[in-house]
């Protein structure tokens, strides 16, 4: 309610000035610097009852409390009247208790001389009248207790609560209204663009779904009937397979019962695959030796398409001349439906496609299907086009269809210094980003890119993240030991946790997928005193690992980090909160298992510091890059077994150095999320030194396939994020200039 008074209060003030009742208007400013009520700001009412007693102003006190009750608390119910008789009682024995750890006894004894009258009727005051003569009232059995910073905390907890209800439940003016009927506009328009693109994505489903079943009903050859689902067919084939392995040797280790049961493991897609259209292929699949007997029924079909680029020319014309049979046969059943007359054209381009030579065919070497790789002379060209693909070592002249399209690409320049992290929330409406000066601005992008609140801090801030439930809420680590619980609706602080003096520095935060807990890590200070201007130590420094409590606002539980405390850089949870991973200071990562509450294995991964780490999509792999530019993919079943690793440039893992006039020079030091995956867990997000590159993750080597180059930064990118809905996703890239890109990328579904 506060937050509509004050906007309404702007209404109103751009009304006067509109028809000139300056008068009105200079007494609607002074009437709105003396409002007692604060603009039914709660948090403004406490802190003027707090001054009023830590000022000893006794009077005031009484005449505030006086006014809160004449214009609030006469109008409640008469079965509210005990609980505010109990909150005033408590107001004045939060006075009385403060005037004695002040040490100021006039205070004390003046209150009980002027309340005498008042108070002596009462029960709950008879004991107190000998407070002032106790030689030592905190530890007094019956007086110790309000003493403690539990009871005041639980006092100013209750009366913050009891008048947020109060201003909630009380009448609105119809005034106040307009902002309920935006909110409830704006929901009414997102919930009407989501059923527009589901309705969008049913129709095209329903079409696809008729053109296979006419297909069917004309029975065109199987060639034709699987060619635009070739990619499927293989996926299905490999899926079986590793059902069948996986049937016959059960997992004995107890990570699968974290694992998502009704997800399916995805397959990297296949380096050869023939898509809708004659450009959609990519090149490098190994086919299956032609003694290896099939595994399936539907291994036949995957086999029957070859590329020509791959194979000798005698298979690429005996290729053509089956097609050019299937083609015949499908021209004597389909020439009466101009459906099928499409399909005939489609049929045509694609024998066109491979009745060509080829134009840049590398010479063979050594055994059969081994090429030359070519030489990459156009890097600069492909990086620029959108549609373009930086070719494999394998491709053989053949261009590849890529997976995505870049529609657009905005900035949001409201920073002005470099970008330590940069997140989007669970809904993907919202972007939190925050800069080494420690401003934080919470920014929404559809329909139009705005700046939603602007968080200043005087203490450093040196990590931020989304909860997850509600996702309205924001956690903020400093540089002090402090965490802080941040509504970005309201635009107000909702709790600030000390976590640890001798571990001020909050390097990281992971709120569980429940959002009933989050994970804390916290490190000492570096040998300057300073936890970012200070040079990397020889010896990691000391950190802890601290599970809180979202709801209560207490620590759970400190973590074992074996063999020694060391700083945690990153965490982050599995899908549903029973596996945290972690990357430290010290090269190792450690998996921990959240229904014990331990360790259940680490191993050294980097020669160097760990400064990314994120679980794979099917979340049976761990993807990490550290201090010595790696890229590696490991397996959480076997300890410290490899699965891939590609060596990525310095831009992309950093330290970032950002150069100046007169040889000035930034360097920065990894803190946010240096790369991301998207919807499928297929393709990666990483930084670079002129914006976000995008990569297919691949079986073979190398492990990385770059497929895209978003671009438009002029200064090195320090930390990205990806977020997908439905076929658009949103590619998030920030720099050390303070800029950050907004791409958003449709994906081509093969």
């Amino acid at each position: 309610m506060g937050s509509a008074v004050e906007r309404t209060d702007e209404h109103v003030r751009e009304y006067l000035i509109y028809r000139g009742f300056t008068n009105t208007l200079k007494h609607l400013d002074s009437e709105i610097k003396a409002d007692k009520e604060k603009g039914f700001r709660v948090d403004k009412i406490i802190d003027q009852l707090q001054q009023f007693v830590q000022s000893f102003d006794l009077f005031g006190l009484k005449e505030y409390w006086l006014y809160l009750d004449r214009r609030l608390f006469c109008r409640l119910e008469d079965v509210y009247r005990s609980t505010i008789n109990k909150l005033r009682t408590s107001l004045f024995r939060y006075y009385v208790i403060n005037t004695i750890q002040k040490g100021n006894l006039e205070k004390t004894q003046e209150f009980f001389q002027k309340q005498a009258a008042e108070l002596q009727g009462q029960a709950e005051w008879r004991d107190w009248f000998i407070l002032p003569f106790i030689p030592a009232p905190e530890q007094s059995p019956a007086f110790s207790p309000y003493f403690s910073r539990q009871w005041s905390d639980t006092f100013l907890v209750s009366l913050h609560n009891f008048m947020s209800v109060l201003f909630q439940c009380m009448p609105q003016p119809v005034l106040l209204s307009f902002d309920a009927e935006v909110q409830k506009m704006t929901g009414l328009n997102e919930e009407n663009e989501q059923l527009r693109q589901l309705l969008f994505a049913l129709q095209m489903e329903g079409r696809e779904q008729r053109d296979g079943d006419e297909m069917v009903l004309h029975k065109l050859p199987p060639y034709v009937q699987n060619m635009d689902r070739l990619g499927d067919t293989e996926l299905d084939l490999v899926s079986s397979q590793r059902a069948v392995s996986a049937a016959t040797t059960p997992s004995r280790n107890f990570f699968s019962t974290f694992l998502p049961q009704g997800r399916r493991t995805p397959v990297k897609p296949s380096q050869v695959t023939l898509g809708s259209s004659p450009s959609q292929a990519t090149v490098g699949r190994k086919e299956p030796s032609a003694n290896q007997p099939a595994k399936s029924k539907e291994a036949p079909q995957a086999r029957e398409v070859k590329p020509f680029s791959s194979q000798p020319s005698t298979i690429e014309s005996a290729n053509f001349q089956s097609q050019q049979s299937i083609n015949q046969q499908t021209n004597q059943v389909t020439n009466l439906n101009p459906r099928h007359k499409r399909v005939q054209d489609h049929e045509k381009e694609r024998k066109e496609l491979f009745s060509k030579p080829p134009l840049q065919m590398p010479e063979r070497k050594g055994e059969a299907g081994d090429v030359e790789p070519p030489a990459e002379t156009n890097t600069e060209s492909q990086d620029s086009s959108n549609r373009s693909c930086a070719a494999g070592p394998d491709a053989g002249g053949l261009s590849v269809e890529q997976p995505f399209i870049k529609l657009s690409q905005e900035e949001y320049g409201e920073h002005h210094s470099s970008i330590m992290h940069c997140r989007v929330d669970c809904s993907g409406r919202r972007v939190a980003s925050l800069d080494v000066d420690g401003v934080i601005k919470v920014w929404s992008f559809n329909p139009i890119m705005q700046t939603k609140a602007t968080i200043m801090s005087k203490s450093p801030l040196l990590s931020l993240e989304w909860a997850t439930k509600p996702d309205r809420l924001l956690l903020l680590g400093s540089g002090v030991g402090t965490v802080r619980l941040y509504d970005t609706d309201a635009k107000k602080n909702l709790y600030e946790m000390n976590i640890d003096d001798t571990h001020p520095r909050i390097l990281s935060l992971a709120c569980s997928p429940s959002g009933s807990s989050f994970v804390c890590s916290a490190a000492a200070l570096g040998r300057s005193g300073n936890g970012e201007s200070a040079p990397r130590l020889p010896i990691p420094v000391s950190g802890q690992l601290l599970l809180w409590d979202t709801k209560t606002v207490k620590q759970q539980l400190q973590f074992s980090l074996e063999p020694e405390p060391v700083a945690i850089n990153c965490t982050a949870f599995n899908h549903n909160g029973n596996l945290l991973v972690t990357g430290a200071a010290d090269g190792v990562i450690r998996l921990f298992d959240m229904q014990r509450y331990e360790s259940a294995m680490s191993w050294r991964a980097h020669d160097g510091e760990v400064y990314s780490v994120e679980f794979s999509y099917d979340e049976n792999t761990v993807f990490s890059i550290g201090e010595d530019g790696k890229f590696i993919q490991w397996n959480i079943h076997r300890c410290g077994v490899k699965q891939s690793e590609q060596i990525l440039p310095q831009d992309a893992t950093g330290p970032f150095v950002l150069s100046g006039y007169s040889g000035y020079k930034q360097v920065q030091v990894p803190r946010g999320r240096l790369f991301a995956f998207d919807s499928e867990g297929q393709h990666t997000l990483t930084c670079s030194s002129s914006g976000g590159l995008i990569y297919r993750l691949t079986n073979g080597e190398p492990a990385l396939e770059r497929v895209l180059s978003l671009g438009g930064h002029k200064a090195p990118v320090v930390t990205v994020d990806w977020s997908s809905a439905v076929d658009c996703g949103t590619c998030l890239t920030a720099s050390m200039d303070g800029k950050i890109k907004l791409s958003t990328l449709l994906a081509q579904k093969s």
